[in-house]
């Protein structure tokens, strides 16, 4: 796999131009109503089924998509979110859709943003079995190039974080037993493999890293469990504009009690 060489603050996907609005109501999880600019009032496919804490700002600016298909009860998506940053005093735009950190994070490694972290991959695979029974689905799972010392796979497990405090991202931002179960299953398959947990800060004002303890206490006692017993956390961090997202490099993680 050839890794051409991206620089922060460069262009990793881009996309048609989306559609801005006003965020009227977020409702069944789900569904979103949103005033878009012309005064239309929409209704949006809410990827995002998590509390959204922090981000969800009725009467805020949003983005959307408009997709239109025989296979989908809505033509419109809800991708981004403008909240006040506590960091830069400013307006941020947060990415929301929690089916795009896979491919981002995929799009990075295909650009060679994480060549220091990886090395040369030879091959990349979505949803692989693997874990303790062989019943979860790893979201990348990496094959080293064959001129690479360590040929063991690499399993990596991506999780959208867009909640914070300060300039620290935090994940996650409620009790999820999904996400303490990855945990469990990395720390199953490191040594054999090696095993990643890669938290996509899908905002850019943000400095570092830390496990959302206050809003899952046991996610917070894994997490660091894992530390501890060699896996992997590689914070990658993006920008959200109207047609594009940029690369803006790895966050370190914060002090760890």
């Amino acid at each position: 796999m050839i890794h051409p060489v991206l620089k922060v603050g460069s262009s990793i996907i881009d996309f048609p131009s989306l559609t801005e609005g006003t965020l009227v109501r977020r409702y069944k999880r789900f569904l979103a109503d949103i005033e878009l600019d012309d005064g239309e009032i929409i209704t949006a496919h809410c990827a995002n089924t998590g509390p959204m804490k922090g981000v969800l700002v009725p009467g805020g600016r949003v983005r959307v998509r408009y997709a239109p298909s025989s296979k989908r009860k809505l033509s419109w998506t809800w991708e981004q979110m403008e909240v006040h940053s506590e960091v830069n005093r400013s307006l941020c735009w947060v990415g929301i859709n929690t089916a795009l950190p896979n491919k981002l994070i995929k799009a990075a490694i295909e650009s060679g943003c994480l060549t220091k972290e990886f090395g040369k991959i030879e091959s990349i695979k979505c949803e692989v079995p693997y874990g303790l029974e062989k019943k979860s689905r790893i979201d990348l799972m990496l094959k080293p190039d064959i001129s690479l010392l360590d040929q063991r796979k690499i399993y990596i497990e991506v999780k959208n974080t867009t909640w914070c405090r300060g300039n620290v991202a935090l994940f996650p931002d409620t009790i999820t037993t999904r996400g303490q179960k990855h945990l469990r299953e990395l720390m199953s398959v490191r040594g054999e493999s090696r095993a990643v947990l890669i938290p996509c800060i899908s905002r850019n004002d943000l400095k570092f890293f830390l496990p959302g303890d206050c809003a899952d206490p046991l996610y917070g006692k894994l997490f660091r469990q894992a530390l501890n017993e060699g896996v992997e956390v590689i914070p990658c961090c993006f920008g959200f504009y109207e047609d594009h997202i940029t690369w803006e490099g790895i966050r370190p993680l914060g002090t760890i009690d």
